[in-house]
């Protein structure tokens, strides 16, 4: 049976799902009707339209439901702006992001309504991986971990554990912050920037060890980019925190994430330069990991 506390609330929801698009008219659709399908019913959706020139507007307007607000801006090229834009307009206490290729499952915030007071003001969980078979470089689960306090050092150290799709943020937090940074150099990893600086104020992250969505991987994704570049923009105002050793260790770490990836991506000239850096600096699991790789791309080019 579906929860409508929106029938006992219905000037303010409870959650404000922001969705920024563009040009993904029917990957939309589902990660709306994703959101829609929830047990738990007390939410808005933002839809903010980064320029689209599809279909898109026609696909929002065909579910005819007044949760959903529909906006439409010229393309801006990354999701900053059309997120800034949502929590403009948001009216929930609680920030929702999904990604309009992403998708919940049913029970995501009937789940995460049950961690909601005062010790939490951002929450976070595992997705499950679809688009491509799972392998030795692939889980099916993108599993992520309980952070450990001060969460801006764990963080900073070692790397991203929070996906866009699965965040569950308190409203206030984004006045605080100042919103989410739209500086395009950090284009692909603003969310990254956006967890530090809440992090700088709050250590009361959550982590729910379940898959509550799927997370889809495809040629088209953002984060298909090199990384190195936005990361480093990223992590630009807080590096003065950390070691040389603990920043080399990171960035060690993001040229092999960038460098798998392009890996899988069959873009072997640009995986061969980033994991020989690897190979030559990283920790021993990196540098194993790194040479399996470079000997396939060896003898892919014999």
């Amino acid at each position: 049976m579906v929860t409508n506390i929106m029938e006992m609330n219905s000037m303010k929801p409870c959650f404000s799902v922001i969705i920024p698009t563009y040009n993904r008219s029917q990957e939309l659709k589902r990660a709306v009707e994703s959101v829609r399908s929830q047990s738990l019913s007390d939410f808005e959706i933002l839809v903010m339209d980064d320029g689209s020139t599809d279909d898109t507007r026609e696909v929002v307007e065909a579910f005819n439901d007044p949760r959903i607000i529909y906006e439409w801006e010229k393309n801006f090229g990354g999701p900053a702006r059309p997120r800034n834009r949502g929590i403009a307009k948001a009216k929930g206490d609680w920030i929702c992001f999904l990604d309009a290729d992403d998708v919940w499952l049913p029970n995501k915030l009937q789940v995460c309504y049950q961690y909601l007071d005062e010790s939490v003001d951002l929450i976070y969980h595992d997705l499950q991986i679809i688009g491509v078979p799972s392998s030795f470089f692939r889980r099916n689960i993108r599993r992520t971990r309980q952070l450990k306090k001060p969460v801006l050092m764990d963080l900073l150290v070692n790397d991203n554990a929070i996906s866009n799709s699965s965040s569950v943020v308190r409203k206030i937090l984004f006045d605080r912050i100042g919103n989410i940074d739209e500086n395009i150099e950090m284009i692909a990893s603003e969310d990254y920037n956006t967890w530090l600086r809440i992090a700088s104020i709050t250590d009361k992250f959550l982590y729910i060890p379940k898959a509550l969505g799927l997370y889809a991987v495809n040629d088209t994704n953002i984060s298909s980019r090199d990384m190195c570049g936005s990361v480093e923009c990223a992590r630009n105002n807080f590096i003065n925190l950390l070691s040389d050793a603990q920043n080399k260790k990171f960035m060690h770490k993001i040229k092999y994430l960038t460098g798998r990836r392009a890996f899988k991506s069959n873009e072997y000239k640009k995986a061969q330069n980033k994991l020989i850096y690897v190979f030559r600096y990283g920790g021993a699991m990196m540098k194993l990991k790194s040479l399996y790789m470079l000997t396939i791309i060896k003898f892919k080019h014999l």
